[in-house]
Parts: C-alpha cells; structure tokens; sequence
C-alpha cells in the first residue's frame, strides 16, 4: 500500500509546509496533494513542491473540471510531468454548482458526462495519435456550438510528453465511481471505510466491464484518511466531527447531498438524517455530536500510537484484497507520520 500526504488548500494566506513534505519524503511517502476551492488553486502549489522536492510525486485533489478545459488540464499535466521527470499526477474533479456557477459562472451541467468526456480528451491529446477531436455533450473539438466562427481546426499538441501520467477522479456516487473506473487511473473516496469495500464494488465492476480488460491491478483506490494522534481519543476526533458535520449536513441541498447518501451507504442512515437536520436548522455544534463516533473511527485514524498502529491492520488487511491500494493521509504531526510509514511500508 502506498503513501501519500494531503496538503489541501489555502486559507487567507499561503502556506506549504514544504519541510513536512519533505520529511514524508525522507520517510517513503509516495505522494503529495494539493487542492483547490475558491482561494488558491491546486496548480500553482503543486509547480512549487515539485520544484522544490527530489523523489515525491505531486498531484492535485483535485482540479476543478469546469473552471478548465480539458485541454488546458492536459497541457498543464503535459508541462508538469516534463519539468519534474514524471512525478506528477493529475487529480479531477466536478466540484459543486455553488462554487462552479455561483465563483466560476459557468454551467454545472453533467459532473459524470462531464468526467468520461474530460478524461477520453485529455488522453487524446497525450497519446498525440492524431489531431485532438471530440463530439460529446459537454464539449466539442473543434467547438461547433453557439457563438461558433465556423474556424476552428483540429490540433495536435505541439509538446511531446513522454511521461506517463496518471488521473485520477474524486467520486463517491455509485455513477461517478463507475465513470471513474472506466476512464481513470484511480479515485479518491473523500472517506472511505476500508472494511466496506461492497460499497464500491459493484460500480468498479461496471466501469471495468465498460473499459474492457482492466483489474484492480490497474485501479488506484486511494481515500482521504484524517489522522490525529494523542492521548485523548474523543479530543482527537473532535476536528474530524466538524469536518464529517459539514459534508453530511450540509454539502448541498437537504434532497441532493452525495456525502448525505454516502454516509447511508456505510450503515448511518439514521445519524446521516439527524446530522444534516441539525446542520441545515443552523445547529451545527448538535451536528457535530451527532456524527457517530464509530463513523469517524471506521474511516480515520485517531487516538494513542498504539491504537493507530493496531487500526492500520484494517486498512492493510483491506490492501491485501486490492480494496485500497494508497491511503492519503491528512495530518500535521511528524510523529504520526514516521508511525504510519514504519508500519506499512
């Protein structure tokens, strides 16, 4: 199972924490995450660890499919993966209509369509087999549609990229995830029960079945995993609860919350319910008390050493079957870091 640390976005200021990336570099992580909202974006930061580490592979979780076209992601991949060697890695995702229409001004349109069609064109356009074309719902090449000159022309990228690089798609609903395993090289759970895999099971068979021969072998499944270490488990659960109360509660409207329906699929209907009542009545602090602690602990690491060490045996156990393959760790401690890599790697 591989390694990665999750180094999110912004808040007013920038901050990278570049000596942290560092020493999980030094420890044998695999992998470094940055992300974008309506702040900083995901790509400036990721041109800056990568100018600035040796081994680790950067990627970003994600890049907001609608604020780009899929050419301009390729082209920035393209230029990424040559100027680092090949240790970048391209991360998408839809995002949601309050930031893509509401800081983007764009349509929100299909986000599953939206995926397959992204992904087909931007592997189109690094395989250079030919000029980049493409006839889809989301988006056409050349563009043909309304405001059209009629002059477009079907290009090829000037830029040979000889790197090879993975994307990746951040999904939870059973569509998404299917799309994900047809077009892509992995996803990113926002949290994931490693325990519950059949959660996942039966879309990944399905976007396999659609992309022809491919295995799980070929399927990246790596989930954010939060990790907080000390004495105090409840106190280290507590950051997480504001988190989970937050997506579960109020990540959308009340009848279309894709985290709301996630938590459900995990076995909490009946917390999922109550938590998004109390977010969505302005009660957030009773939100939070009612995210179950047993959810926190089935998707995150939490609490003393010796219970995070004797928690990861889920998480490598889940491994041996294929049904996580890296863990993206969110966490600012360098002990807990060093733990996590002294006993998977």
């Amino acid at each position: 199972m591989k390694l990665g640390l999750i180094s999110g976005y912004s808040g007013r200021k920038i901050s990278i924490p570049i000596d942290a990336i560092k020493h999980a570099e030094n420890l044998g992580y695999e992998s470094i995450w940055t992300a974008e909202a309506y702040g900083s974006d995901a790509v400036t930061p990721a041109a800056w660890i990568l100018a600035q580490t040796d081994r680790i592979r950067v990627g970003t979780a994600i890049m907001q499919m609608p604020a780009r076209t899929p050419a301009m992601a390729a082209m920035t991949a393209m230029t990424l993966a040559e100027l680092s060697g090949g240790r970048f890695i391209c991360g998408l995702g839809a995002s949601g209509p309050q930031v893509v229409e509401g800081w983007h001004g764009v349509p929100y349109g299909r986000p599953v369509t939206r995926l397959k069609e992204y992904v087909q064109i931007m592997k189109q356009i690094f395989a250079r087999e030919a000029a980049a074309t493409f006839e889809g719902h989301e988006y056409q090449l050349p563009y043909s549609g309304e405001g059209a000159t009629g002059l477009g022309k079907p290009l090829k990228s000037i830029l040979h990229c000889e790197e090879d690089i993975p994307i990746y798609a951040a999904t939870i609903t059973p569509a998404g995830v299917t799309a994900a395993a047809e077009v892509a090289d992995g996803f990113f759970p926002v949290w994931m029960d490693p325990e519950q895999f059949h959660v996942f099971d039966e879309p990944i068979r399905k976007g396999f079945a659609a992309a022809g021969e491919k295995d799980l072998t070929q399927f990246d499944i790596a989930p954010f995993v939060t990790m907080i270490m000390g004495d105090d488990v409840e106190k280290c659960m507590m950051p997480i609860r504001g988190s989970m109360a937050l997506y579960i509660g109020g990540m959308g409207a009340r009848d279309k919350n894709f985290y709301n329906n996630y938590a459900k699929r995990l076995g909490f209907e009946e917390a999922a319910g109550k938590i998004q009542d109390l977010f969505l009545a302005g009660r957030k602090d009773e939100a939070m008390a009612a995210v179950p602690a047993e959810l926190i602990d089935a998707c995150h690491l939490v609490g003393p050493a010796d219970r995070i060490t004797d928690r990861l045996q889920r998480w490598t156990d889940a491994a041996s079957h294929g049904h996580v393959s890296s863990m993206l760790i969110a966490c600012q401690q360098p002990d807990a870091l060093a733990l996590v890599a002294e006993t998977v790697l």
